[in-house]
């Protein structure tokens, strides 16, 4: 599709039917953010999939029905039962390892050991899987473990730490 059309029919859609789906996604879950979230989800899917509209009640109702499973879907997921609001997160305040605790010794590290030793031990995450978090290869990730425990080693070496 020519890029120009293809911007004039995106203008045609958010014109018609962002409101409608704002609202709709606002009745669902109560939270401006998430439906807008659910709005840009919705126009995506349109013109990823451009579907063959019979009529403008067919693509109207199209965006209805995609809109509510967008929502619905939102409301069944893992991420939205366990996650709290920003706010309530402000009045926790963050875990301070104790002074001469093997994790305030992790933290001493560089951070590329740092990141790489905390998500292998205290995550439980494999080489591999690290490396996809991270952007990296198998191979560095197993790398930066290993100088990483060798880092932590003498440093707890030099704290006093026996082994």
């Amino acid at each position: 599709m020519d890029p120009a059309l293809e911007a004039r029919e995106a203008e045609r859609l958010v014109d018609t039917y962002a409101d409608l789906i704002l609202r709709l996604s606002y009745t669902y879950l109560n939270h401006t953010q998430d439906a807008q979230d659910i709005c840009q989800t919705v126009f995506l899917k349109l013109l990823e999939k451009a579907p063959a509209f019979q009529s403008p009640e067919h693509e109207k109702a199209w965006i209805i029905r995609t809109t509510a499973n967008a929502c619905k879907d939102l409301l069944k997921s893992h991420w939205r039962k366990t996650t709290a609001p920003l706010e309530a997160a402000a009045a926790v305040p963050a875990p301070q390892p104790e002074e001469g605790s093997l994790l305030a010794a992790v933290n001493l590290l560089p951070p590329q050991y740092r990141a790489v030793i905390y998500l292998h031990y205290y995550e439980g995450y494999a080489a591999k899987e690290i490396a996809a978090l991270l952007g990296k290869t198998p191979a560095a990730v197993a790398s930066l473990l290993h100088r990483g425990r060798l880092r932590l080693k003498t440093l707890l070496e030099s704290e006093g730490f026996a082994g």
